[in-house]
């Protein structure tokens, strides 16, 4: 009677536990489905005809699958008095982001690597400094920024943009790296002094090749905020430098005539698209990289 005792508890417990996995994978899937739900509408949306958004469901799968709203969106809608579509503000963005995240990367990883392996005089307070701009709201910097932009001559450029985003970005890829740093051991780079390797050498031949996690998790980072950014594109920007998400603003908030919701949610879904390819093939490793360096620090 013990044994099947024993025997009748541990099955209910195993059926127990296989009811809550299921039921947690049942809430995830809706979950899933809820968080996918607008992009399921933009999608579908995108793929049918004025007439069919006009009389059909809106989330129906679209009767009839025609691109003719991408197309637009891609090079005929209008931005305002100019019908380019967004592919000149795309590639705007593109010179933009590239950039300024490289340069903002780099000097990140430059900054973390001194404030976490070359102790000086005051960079507890340097580093404390640099986390306190990055909770600067961006509206508090736009009229100190306009002004030195204005005073290196390069407002409303493509260049200008490029420093507005490697400046407001330095705080969080310089906190990055410095926490990464922070676990590699000490007595590495004294090892490398020993052997006559300088600062320059140290970085490049140890610190840089092992920061391929934290490389990742910084690009990401920095290429979703710049590719993202509305408010530093639309007041740093003119007509020719702005970027796709100015672009997309333009196109949703410009009529002429008949309201194409099809149009605005292919522009939507290629502004997004970038980002969302980022996440798809490099997502595993941001997640990857922030535990890395979250060990110290």
């Amino acid at each position: 009677m013990t044994d099947l005792s024993m025997t009748s508890a541990k099955s209910n417990s195993q059926i127990g536990k296989i009811a809550l996995r299921w039921l947690l994978y049942i809430t995830l899937v809706l979950f899933a489905l809820f968080y996918l739900m607008p992009l399921f509408v933009m999608v579908t949306t995108s793929l049918k005809s004025l007439e069919e958004i006009r009389t059909g469901d809106l989330i129906a799968l679209p009767r009839e699958v025609t691109f003719d709203a991408w197309r637009t969106a891609w090079s005929g809608a209008c931005t305002g008095i100019q019908c380019e579509g967004v592919r000149p503000y795309f590639w705007n963005s593109v010179l933009i982001a590239i950039p300024a995240v490289a340069i903002s990367t780099l000097l990140g990883a430059m900054n973390g690597y001194v404030v976490a392996q070359w102790r000086f005089r005051g960079a507890n307070i340097l580093f404390s400094l640099m986390l306190f701009g990055c909770f600067i709201p961006f509206q508090v910097v736009l009229l100190p920024m306009a002004r030195v932009l204005g005073i290196m001559g390069i407002a409303g450029t493509i260049p200008g943009l490029i420093f507005v985003h490697v400046i407001y970005g330095l705080g969080f890829t310089t906190l990055f790296f410095r926490n990464y740093y922070v676990s590699i051991p000490a007595e590495l780079t004294k090892a490398a002094k020993v052997d006559g390797a300088g600062f320059f050498r140290i970085f490049w031949s140890i610190f840089l090749p092992l920061s391929l996690p934290i490389i990742v998790v910084a690009v990401i980072w920095q290429f979703t905020q710049i590719w993202n950014d509305f408010l530093f594109g639309v007041s740093f920007s003119e007509a020719g430098t702005q970027p796709v998400t100015v672009a997309l603003n333009n196109i949703v908030n410009s009529t002429t005539g008949v309201k194409e919701y099809n149009v605005d949610m292919a522009a939507a879904i290629i502004a997004a698209l970038p980002t969302l390819l980022v996440y798809v093939v490099a997502g595993k490793y941001f997640i990857r990289g922030l535990t890395a360096g979250s060990v110290k620090g």
